[in-house]
């Protein structure tokens, strides 16, 4: 009784954490899109300059310290031991903390410089202080998570993001009012950073105001120096894996301004360009969205048949979450490559740089694949081919960014992105162990996916031809256009699915959504 109630209990959790993040997640694509509308191209460059830096700090207070202490602190036996290892943590967190923040803090005129904008710097300044409240947020996460206690993990998840957006939001509106220049305007909104982790730390008051500091004298089986290389070495691997698309959009604010400059390009015109190419940002974040909701189904299942060390189904499992991502994914990027001149146009107002987003956008696919291939190795207790791939990811882009600029524009950074991501997964592919390889390949999947692909491509475009002889590029044209056309996408991609028997009958199951669509089929006489 008490292990059925275990894993309700577990299950449960997943489901708030899940549903808190999916909030999160959408909140922290939407805002950019009212953002840049306010701002413009420029005070968008501003803003995404700096964001990688936020990103990576958020990552390590939201994702990934805070799985690696509830992994801990599940670990630990009574509730002294596990008290006593949040204050070791939040120890070592705090240095760590202040190591970063004095680093910003110091050293901001030469990131700003590095940058190739020095006004950059007050925005360095300001976002450094989000890093002081990560031991807060991280340990109190933690702590809660690890006793399969989600909610004040969600109830920070969900208020952080909100008070953050809504800070971003009041500091473009007051851009437009008070006709700050840009970079006040950037500033201001880099405190939402800060802001908003103090309203999340909120939700782990009672946890340092009551029970903190409680068995002073209580001790664990870990010494400080092993917590700090399995922080060094597992924490931190979580954590950059989680911010591997953000690690790449700081490659983005070394590299991208320089190279146009370098290539000819004037500074107002190099940063407005930097501004339009990072729209392709939040579109990418919700093709991810959408693509890893519908797998993230699989984790718990994934765990719980390796626990029970039933490896086939474990395969099963591992093929499903690789096979639903990949198919929802490319669903996902194939959608909005086809409809970006309509989708930027009604989302920021003209079609610039619409085939430069468009490519970076299939982004969304390799990450897609990556992150299933990674939380498969993870359950595997494998990192080290994800944190080679991860290092082969940001070189690769990091050595191609300028020069496919100088040479291509712009799109040469989306390019470089995808090339980067490419060799990544390729990395990953050839480090697969014996249990996962063959997955994507079993039942000609990959050719049935061409198959359907080019079926909606085909299906799609020329719905959006026809559309076009009707419709302008104002926002109210191709507003009616997506209503229209993205219907079709979806309808054409999961007709050909069941037409050329992409997804298995369990498979489809197991989608959210899943069985009322067998049940729709029967009634229609189709079978999958």
């Amino acid at each position: 009784m008490k292990q059925k109630n275990s894993k309700k209990l577990v299950l449960k959790g997943a489901l708030i954490l899940s549903v808190a993040s999916l909030i999160a997640k959408v909140l922290s694509a939407f805002y950019r899109i009212p953002f840049e509308n306010l701002v413009g191209n420029t005070g968008f460059y501003v803003y995404q300059q700096i964001y990688p830096i936020y990103g990576i700090g958020m990552t390590f207070a939201l994702s990934g310290f805070p799985v690696f202490i509830s992994k801990l602190i599940a670990e630990q036996p009574s509730e002294e031991e596990k008290l006593a290892l949040s204050r070791q943590m939040f120890a070592i967190l705090m240095v760590f903390s202040l190591v970063i923040f004095l680093g910003l803090r110091f050293f901001k005129h030469l990131i700003a410089q590095a940058m190739g904008d020095p006004a950059l710097e007050i925005l360095i300044a300001n976002v450094a202080w989000m890093f002081l409240l990560m031991p807060f947020l991280a340990v109190g996460r933690g702590y809660y998570q690890g006793k399969f206690n989600m909610v004040p993990t969600a109830i920070s998840q969900v208020s952080e993001q909100l008070v953050r957006v809504l800070v971003i939001l009041l500091a473009a509106l007051l851009f437009v009012q008070r006709q700050w220049s840009v970079y006040q305007m950037g500033a201001y909104a880099m405190l939402g950073a800060t802001i908003g982790g103090l309203v999340a730390g909120l939700s782990f008051g009672r946890f340092y105001l009551r029970d903190f500091f409680k068995y002073p004298g209580a001790k664990i089986k870990l010494n400080a120096q092993t917590l700090v290389k399995r922080l060094a070495s597992e924490g931190v691997i979580i954590c950059l894996f989680a911010s591997l698309m953000v690690l790449l959009q700081l490659v983005d604010s070394f590299t991208v301004k320089q190279a146009l400059q370098a290539g000819g390009m004037f500074d107002e015109m190099a940063k407005e360009v930097k501004g339009t190419y990072d729209r392709a940002q939040p579109l990418v974040q919700l093709g991810l969205v959408v693509a890893v909701s519908f797998s993230s189904t699989l984790l718990p299942a994934l765990t719980k048949s390796l626990q029970a060390k039933r490896m086939i189904e474990f395969r099963w499992t591992a093929k499903a979450l690789l096979r639903i991502s990949l198919g929802i994914g490319t669903a996902a990027t194939v959608g909005l490559m086809l409809l970006m001149p309509q989708i930027n146009t009604l989302l920021f107002g003209d079609a610039n740089q619409s085939k430069t987003i468009a490519v970076y956008v299939f982004s969304v696919v390799l990450v897609t694949v990556i992150s299933a291939y990674n939380s498969i190795l993870q359950s595997l207790n494998q990192y080290r081919s994800t944190v080679v791939a991860l290092i082969v990811a940001i070189f690769v882009k990091w050595l191609l960014n300028s020069y496919l600029i100088l040479r291509l524009g712009i799109m040469g950074a989306s390019v470089a992105t995808i090339l980067g991501l490419a060799a990544g997964l390729v990395v990953i592919m050839l480090a697969l162990p014996v249990e996962v390889t063959g997955l994507l390949t079993e039942n000609n999947y990959l050719i049935k996916l061409v198959l359907t692909t080019l079926t909606m491509i085909i299906t799609t475009g020329c719905w959006i031809w026809c559309l076009n002889y009707f419709f302008n590029l104002t926002r109210l044209a191709v507003l009616i256009e997506l209503l229209l056309a993205v219907p079709v996408g979806v309808v054409s991609f999961v007709l050909a699915a069941v037409a050329f028997k992409l997804f298995t009958l369990r498979e489809w199951l197991v989608i959210p959504g899943g069985r009322k669509f067998i049940r729709l089929l029967s009634k229609i006489n189709l079978s999958l």
